[in-house]
């Protein structure tokens, strides 16, 4: 017979010892004081939901991702969130009520049904900041400003932005007849970047041939700025709305320039993540040797509209677990100061006072087991001429 483990934690769920926990909360700390610095306000929305309300105004691909279960008090359906974004959104158009731009930032675990990758986890701890109310550049400007902040609070280091559009695309596909089937299989296509296929689709299609000419333009535009100027030319048979698009990029990545000299901004033309879901700008953050993406993007404006309330919505996200991991900042572990179990009302004052400046004080137990410095603690609280005083252990050789 097997005995199975009982312990053993489902694939992609992790559980977080110390002393990584003591980092990754220091991390979050650093984050949300520099989101409070730019006026964002935090917000705690629930872990669970009715499933109705969860999933309004997003995609198939967060629905296929939600953990779906019975409430046993209402008989309705209840989803456990896979995406923080939607419910602040639903914060800002049904609880807030604001005409003024609103900046809003949140933290929290989020459950997905599969990993993103293989191996990866299931649980990220989901931070992110959203701006709502404000349909310009500057807006987008700003929060890809502060998810840069966010990567560099978190001592991440050789990042590089892919930026894109996806009314670039919309405007292109718009000028020809598709089916559904057949714009998700274009779709497939250009995030592969499988430019054989592309030609195949658009000889099996018999797509017009300026049609074609400007998509597979598009698998191939990415680079700097200068990729923005040759797509004016490339792209003009795709109209006035499409030269809006490059030109709202264009805006963007100088505004950005500005607030951070030499950012990182790289142009990505058929980066359509979201497309869904975003409605204008989209951005991801990549850094050398992580296949996948460390922050994600862009313009929501459409969801406002399904909360029965129009916004327009900017705003990023990413995953603190990754940060911490990927991060090379210094987050030393706190060390402790022991104190001896005695019944002394000036040995628990100075505790007292020790605690409330931010030490960490730990108090012997009667019998038990190990040293001072098994327990963490680097100095102790010793007697001296009538006074309780802070003093360095020593260390004892072997």
């Amino acid at each position: 017979m097997v005995t199975q483990n009982r312990w053993l934690l489902p694939e992609g769920i992790e559980e977080i010892l110390p002393p990584q926990a003591s980092r990754i909360e220091a991390l979050c700390r650093r984050v949300l004081d520099l989101y409070r610095g730019w006026g964002y306000e935090l917000v705690m929305p629930p872990f669970v939901e009715f499933l109705e309300s969860l999933l309004t105004g997003t995609g198939e691909d967060l629905d296929l991702q939600t953990f779906k279960l019975i409430d046993q008090l209402s008989g309705r359906m209840l989803g456990v969130r896979a995406d923080t974004t939607p419910q602040v959104a639903r914060i800002d158009a049904h609880n807030l009520k604001r005409e003024v731009p609103t900046r809003l930032c949140y933290l929290g675990t989020v459950l997905h049904a599969r990993p993103d990758s293989g191996g990866g986890t299931r649980c990220p701890l989901q931070v992110g900041a959203e701006l709502y109310g404000h349909q310009g550049v500057e807006s987008d400007a700003e929060i890809l400003s502060l998810m840069l902040e966010t990567l560099d609070v978190a001592g991440i280091g050789n990042v590089h932005v892919d930026i894109g559009h996806v009314g670039i695309y919309q405007g292109i596909i718009r000028q020809i007849a598709l089916t559904e089937e057949q714009e998700m299989e274009l779709f497939d296509v250009l995030q592969r970047k499988a430019s054989s296929e592309l030609q195949s689709l658009i000889k099996a299609w018999s797509l017009p041939k300026k049609t074609g000419a400007m998509l597979e333009y598009l698998i191939s535009a990415n680079g700097d700025v200068s990729v923005l100027k040759k797509a004016q030319q490339r792209l003009a048979p795709a109209g006035p709305a499409v030269k809006r698009c490059l030109t709202n990029l264009q805006t963007v990545a100088a505004l950005v320039q500005k607030r951070r000299r030499g950012a990182p901004l790289y142009f990505d033309l058929a980066e359509l993540r979201g497309y869904h879901y975003h409605t204008g700008i989209v951005f991801a953050a990549y850094v050398p040797g992580s296949g996948q993406g460390i922050a994600f993007g862009g313009r929501y404006d459409d969801i406002g509209c399904a909360f029965g309330r129009a916004r327009p919505a900017t705003g990023f996200s990413t995953d603190i677990k990754v940060l911490h991991a990927l991060g090379s900042l210094s987050l030393q572990d706190r060390r402790s100061i022991f104190a001896p179990a005695k019944d002394d009302p000036d040995l628990m004052k100075c505790i007292n006072k020790l605690r409330r400046q931010g030490e960490i004080v730990i108090v012997d137990l009667p019998g038990q087991k190990g040293k001072a410095q098994d327990l963490g603690c680097d100095r102790r609280l010793v007697l001296k001429q009538g006074r309780w005083q802070v003093e360095k252990i020593k260390r004892t050789r072997i």
